[in-house]
C-alpha cells in the first residue's frame, strides 16, 4: 500500500472515531464540566470570549499570512506531511513553554495564556495550510482553518456539521458565510475550560499549563492533518 492510500485509510478511521457516540464517561465529564463553568469568575469568561472574538475576526481578514518557500509546490504529499509533523513538534514545544510560563504566574499571567495560546494555534494552522499548498491569502482558506479549529475543539453536536464542511470544502466554500464567533467561542470554552482553569491554580499551574498546551496542539495537529487528507482525497482523480 502506497503512502497516500495508507493515509487515506487512516483518515477514514479517524473520521469514524470522531463521529462515534460519546461514551458514558465522556457524557459524565461533559456534565461535570458544565457545572464547573458556573463557578468560573466572570473576568475569566470575558477574557476568553474577547480573545476568541479577536482571533476569529483577525483570521477572517487575514492578519497573519504565511507564505511557503519557492519550489515547495514540487513536494510530494509524503514530503509535505513530514513538514507538517515537524511543525507539530515545534509548536507543541512552543505552546508548552508558553503554558508553563504563564501557568507559573498565577491568575493574572494565567489569563494572559488564553490570547497567547490562541495566536500560537492559529499561526500553526496557517503554516499547515501553506505546507499542504493552500493559499491563506484567500478568505475561503482562512475560513476553512476556523472550521478545522472548531472541529478540533467542539462538542459532539457540532462535529458532524463541521466535518461535512471541511471534507467537502471545495463544494461548500462558496456557500459558507463568516463563522459565527459566538458559537465558536462557546464550543471552544466548553472543550478546554476544565483543564485550563486548573492552570490558574497556584502551585500546579505551570505543570498543568505546559502539559495542557502540549497535548492540545498535538490534538489540533492530528485534526488538521486528517481534515486536509479527507479534503484532498475526496477530490475526483483526474483520468
Amino acid at each position: 500500500m502506497g503512502y497516500e492510500s495508507q493515509k487515506a485509510e487512516e483518515a477514514k478511521l479517524w473520521k469514524h472515531k470522531l463521529l462515534r457516540k460519546p461514551s458514558l464517561l465522556e457524557r459524565t465529564s461533559k456534565k461535570a464540566q458544565t457545572k464547573v463553568n458556573q463557578f468560573i469568575p466572570e473576568k475569566v469568561h470575558h477574557t476568553i470570549t474577547e480573545s476568541i472574538k479577536m482571533m476569529v475576526q483577525a483570521t477572517i481578514v487575514g492578519s497573519d499570512i504565511t507564505t511557503f518557500p519557492k519550489g515547495a509546490e514540487n513536494l510530494t504529499f509524503e514530503e509535505r506531511e513530514q513538514l507538517v509533523q515537524k511543525a507539530i513538534e515545534n509548536y507543541k514545544k512552543t505552546a508548552a513553554i508558553e503554558g508553563a510560563t504563564t501557568g507559573a504566574g498565577g491568575i493574572l499571567l494565567g489569563l494572559a495564556d488564553f490570547p497567547l495560546f490562541l495566536s500560537i494555534k492559529m499561526k500553526f494552522l496557517f503554516e499547515v495550510a501553506s505546507i499542504y499548498g493552500y493559499s491563506t491569502k484567500e478568505k475561503s482558506e482562512r475560513l476553512f482553518l476556523l472550521y478545522v479549529f472548531q472541529l478540533a475543539f467542539s462538542s459532539e453536536a457540532h462535529k458532524a456539521e463541521a466535518l461535512e464542511l471541511v471534507e467537502h470544502w471545495d463544494t461548500y466554500k462558496f456557500k459558507v458565510e463568516d463563522v459565527d464567533w459566538r458559537i465558536f467561542q462557546q464550543e471552544y470554552r466548553d472543550y478546554i475550560d476544565l483543564v485550563k482553569m486548573m492552570q490558574l491554580v497556584p502551585g500546579i499551574g505551570a505543570i498543568v499549563g505546559g502539559v495542557a498546551n502540549y497535548n492540545l496542539v498535538q490534538h489540533l495537529g492530528e485534526t488538521a492533518m486528517n481534515c486536509y487528507r479527507l479534503r484532498i482525497f475526496s477530490k475526483p482523480k483526474a483520468n
